[in-house]
């Protein structure tokens, strides 16, 4: 590995300071979460290869009138095993922490897969 999990966690927190204010503004009741690997439950659907990040939660398009008081918060996992052996540099593992986070912070936001990938985020 590249990076211990300090460095890791600093490296998330500096991709997080470089989201644009007007989409940090909008991710209300979410919780950013570094995780050494994925638990089986959360590798359920994903079809081989390896799970950089997740997002668990209600994407806003899906919200409804009932929704907000009393609702668990939003979670964006990272995953810093799957992530620092995709990577064959520090600078690699910071980049692809950059997009994963970008890729997770998309799907709150109700952008599919097929579009984040359009727009260079994973």
């Amino acid at each position: 590995m590249w990076l211990s999990r300090k460095e890791f966690e600093d490296a998330v927190g500096d991709a997080l300071d470089a989201v644009p204010t007007q989409f940090l503004d909008r991710l209300d009741n979410v919780v950013f979460q570094v995780e050494d690997e994925p638990t089986p439950e959360q590798l359920a659907d994903v079809d081989g290869g390896e799970l950089l990040g997740l997002y668990v939660g209600v994407a806003l398009p899906d919200r409804g009138d009932g929704y907000g008081w009393g609702s668990l918060p939003d979670r964006i996992y990272l995953f810093s095993g799957p992530i620092q052996r995709l990577s064959r540099t520090r600078e690699e593992v910071v980049e692809q922490i950059r997009v994963t986070l970008l890729h997770e912070i998309g799907h709150y936001f109700g952008i599919d897969d097929h579009r984040l990938h359009e727009l260079g985020w994973g």
